[in-house]
């Protein structure tokens, strides 16, 4: 908290001298270089495709963590970094990973696999303790598969490299307005999605004050241009119930000229697709931003060269404003 304070005392300085409102100074610091710098390292060859549970997801693990740290946003808990275990059964068998624990002391009496997997959580204190709201992305890929010929690994930068990095501009926007949020801001990064959304469900399941949590606004895959001919098009998923949601997107496009043409999609049950999913069953309000598919999806060619730059900042900006207003607004 100490260092959350000592930052925002600073940026509140800074404001007062330039006339800038927090909300602006946050969006400010939003930037392609930063983008880019977290795309480029989480999808480098030398992480080897961030598979859930090898060395290179472990790594993007620790490289999240120490970005959180060097923005002074303090730990989820005791630790960044929140572990939990997933089985299933062995590999000839039909099953999948489960992360609830009934199924796996089931699971357990068999042959079976076992992953040890780790979210990395962090949070900017609001003046209301007893409320939350999460902004999350999942970190981990397909890693690498020594079959393929030529190149062997999955790097994953639109999946979901780019999702990252607009939950950690996200995070650093937030401590550069200089303005303590009304509710608690989780800063979340999910281990083993690729799996069957392990991480989010393992939180889910565990969380003491999940019942608390306001909303959760989700990222996966959105750097690409499923069509050229439209480079602002984005998919914006929310839960019908809140139109509110939809108004707000709306609003600030036109507000901030944010380049942007969303699809607005009202989903009822927004149970698919993503970590979306493991908050949506529990009842928690969402929005989530897809880019669409691509014919990268999942191969090997899903590198940082084929991202479009632009629509990652403009969606980060729009998606930082939405954050916002989740943590300081009546919805």
């Amino acid at each position: 908290m100490r260092n959350f304070v000592i930052t925002a005392v600073l940026s509140l300085v800074f404001l007062s001298a330039h006339g800038q409102s927090a909300v602006e100074k946050g969006l400010e610091s939003i930037n392609r270089s930063s983008a880019e710098s977290v795309v480029r390292f989480l999808a480098s060859d030398e992480l080897e495709g961030r598979e859930a549970g090898r060395h290179g997801s472990r790594v993007a693990a620790r490289y999240i963590a120490s970005q959180l740290e060097w923005m002074g946003i303090e730990p989820l808990g005791d630790s960044y970094f929140h572990p939990f275990e997933a089985c299933r059964k062995e590999r000839s068998q039909r099953g999948r990973f489960e992360v609830h624990p009934d199924s796996m002391a089931l699971i357990s009496q068999g042959v079976h696999r076992k992953l040890s997997l780790s979210n990395v959580l962090g949070m900017i204190p609001g003046k209301n303790r007893d409320e939350y709201v999460i902004v999350g992305a999942h970190f981990d890929h397909l890693g690498i598969d020594e079959a393929l010929e030529n190149d062997k690994i999955y790097n994953g930068a639109d999946d979901n490299a780019s999702g990252v990095s607009a939950v950690l501009q996200i995070a650093r926007a937030f401590v550069a307005s200089g303005e303590q949020p009304e509710r608690n801001v989780i800063f979340a990064f999910w281990d083993g999605e690729e799996i069957g959304l392990l991480g989010s469900k393992a939180f889910v399941l565990t969380c003491p004050f999940i019942d608390r949590v306001k909303g959760y606004l989700n990222f996966d895959m959105i750097g690409r241009n499923t069509d050229e001919g439209r480079p602002d098009h984005v998919v914006y998923f929310y839960t019908a119930s809140y139109p509110v949601f939809e108004r707000w997107l709306r609003d600030d496009i036109k507000r901030y000229d944010l380049k942007l043409t969303p699809h607005y999609n009202a989903w009822e049950s927004p149970i698919s697709g993503s970590d979306n999913a493991s908050f949506a069953k529990a009842g928690i309000p969402i929005i989530w931003y897809h880019t669409d598919g691509h014919t990268d999806y999942h191969q090997p060619s899903d590198h940082p060269d084929k991202l479009n730059w632009s629509k990652i900042v403009e969606i980060t900006k729009a998606s930082f404003l939405n954050s916002w207003n989740l943590a300081n607004e009546k919805y």
